[in-house]
């Protein structure tokens, strides 16, 4: 029984998710909350959350790449891409780790240059 609603525990966890204000932060931060087919990153990034053709990829999530111009499949892509590579953070809400994953790749809470990204998108969060 005790494995069982450990499991059960692990799994709702698993499946936590930052603040919806996470989101609207990193689309302000983004793209001061434009929608749409917005190009950025010298062409190489795409829509409201500026995703790039490889982040698209390692998301792992199916669709053709120009749907990152719709901000819920963006989303989606994001979501995937940090429960991937930030689980952790994912689970605990943590919106700086997660904000720097997301603009500096699967190390980018590593990084001293997303730093500055992670605050900014704190200080939206709240």
């Amino acid at each position: 029984m005790k494995s069982t609603l450990f499991l059960l525990a692990l799994c709702a966890t698993a499946h936590a998710a930052p603040p919806d204000s996470f989101w609207r932060a990193i689309h302000l931060v983004e793209t001061s909350g434009r929608t749409g087919p917005i190009l950025g990153d010298g062409g190489k990034a795409l829509g409201p959350l500026q995703i790039h053709r490889s982040y698209h990829a390692d998301s792992r999530v199916a669709g053709d790449y120009s749907r990152v111009a719709d901000l819920d499949y963006a989303k989606r892509v994001a979501t995937a891409y940090l429960q991937r590579y930030a689980p952790e953070a994912w689970a605990k809400g943590d919106v700086v780790t997660l904000a720097r994953v997301f603009n500096g790749g699967p190390r980018g809470h590593l990084k001293q240059a997303t730093k500055s990204y992670g605050a900014r998108v704190k200080a939206l969060s709240k």
